[in-house]
């Protein structure tokens, strides 16, 4: 039997039939399950939230993750980024999520530490195994889901990094956390600059304003 945690959810209701991460495969691939909001597997706790995204701290901040990473992997041909929507399942950490971003690297593709599963016509739909980074940007709605379980079970899912983005009002910050033995360990920055082993490079995140005096975000690499 499933736990069901809903955070700012109507009318959804969880088939009785999802019971483990199986059937919730199951059901994420039936014409029940929804096409909005977020609703991921942790460890036989459904987790579902239904709430708009914001646009400046959340919407814009994971816009400007993709559009970076996703050159970067791109021009490096090291990899793949994919953007939100990819949900990455790992059994043996009882997880299936969707997180804001994902990278892998085509080491882990042709070492088979990932692999790809198919829907029913044969397209690849899930991420299966260990990606080497996940990105998360927080809401007030996943706070504890996205500092808490999911660093537990990123953890236990084998992921290389971490990386965690929180630009609510009156607050910027970025962390890279990398995998150890014992835990995750936040990268310790160098004048403002983290350290991704994953990429090889240093990265920054900053804001400031356009000329309508709305927020912007520059995620700078070097």
């Amino acid at each position: 039997m499933c736990t069901v945690v809903i955070q700012q959810a109507e009318n959804v209701t969880v088939p009785k039939w999802v019971t483990d991460l199986a059937s919730f495969h199951r059901w994420t691939e039936s014409e029940e399950f929804p096409e909005e909001g977020r609703i991921d597997y942790l460890a036989g706790e459904i987790w579902i939230d239904m709430s708009e995204e914001k646009i400046w701290s959340h919407n814009q901040v994971k816009t400007e993750y993709t559009i970076v990473l996703g050159t970067l992997a791109k021009t490096d041909r090291n990899g793949r980024f994919f953007q939100d929507g990819v949900r990455v399942q790992h059994p043996e950490a009882d997880l299936s999520v969707a997180p804001d971003g994902v990278f892998v690297c085509n080491d882990s593709i042709q070492t088979m530490r990932v692999t790809f599963a198919p829907a029913a016509d044969g397209e690849d739909l899930r991420i299966n195994g260990s990606p080497n980074m996940a990105l998360e940007v927080l809401s007030d709605s996943s706070v504890n889901k996205d500092t808490v379980r999911l660093r537990e079970l990123y953890w236990a899912a084998g992921v290389r990094e971490y990386w965690l983005v929180d630009a609510r009002k009156g607050q910027l910050r970025f962390e890279i956390l990398r995998h150890t033995a014992k835990g995750y360990v936040a990268v310790r920055p160098q004048r403002g600059w983290l350290k991704s082993a994953v990429f090889d490079k240093s990265f920054r995140l900053t804001q400031g304003s356009d000329d309508l005096g709305q927020p912007t975000f520059t995620l700078e690499v070097r």
